[in-house]
């Protein structure tokens, strides 16, 4: 149920819940009280934004992989370079290199979310 003043954006929701039901076969699902962040951006265009924005880091496995554990440590250093098995320098030196190669400063908050939600789609 949504009030008078919802409505433009319950409708929004609404179509893209049907899209969604259409293109997947699936049944039309009610969203919960707390839908995730996901469920706002239709799965192929989060796909293409994410191979887009992770672009210049993609020929680099070592790069993905250590930009992925770091922020899953909540940029632990230490924590990171313990997961990887390698110096906590060569994580310094990778995350600098990452930040560098996107064109992104990886202190920020709103970045590291969007490069975590771009990660998850990889």
């Amino acid at each position: 149920a949504a009030a008078p003043p919802d409505w433009p954006a319950a409708d929004t929701q609404a179509a893209r819940a049907l899209a969604r039901a259409r293109a997947t076969r699936t049944p039309v699902l009610r969203h919960g009280d707390r839908p995730a962040l996901a469920d706002l951006v239709p799965p192929h265009d989060a796909d293409a934004h994410a191979r887009a924005l992770l672009a210049p880091v993609e020929r680099s496995p070592a790069l993905v992989d250590t930009l992925r554990t770091w922020l899953s440590l909540h940029g632990s250093w230490d924590r990171t370079a313990v997961a990887l098995d390698v110096h906590r320098n060569t994580v310094r030196q990778r995350i600098a290199r990452c930040g560098a190669l996107l064109e992104a400063d990886l202190d920020d908050p709103d970045v590291r979310m969007e490069l975590w939600f771009a990660l998850r789609r990889t």
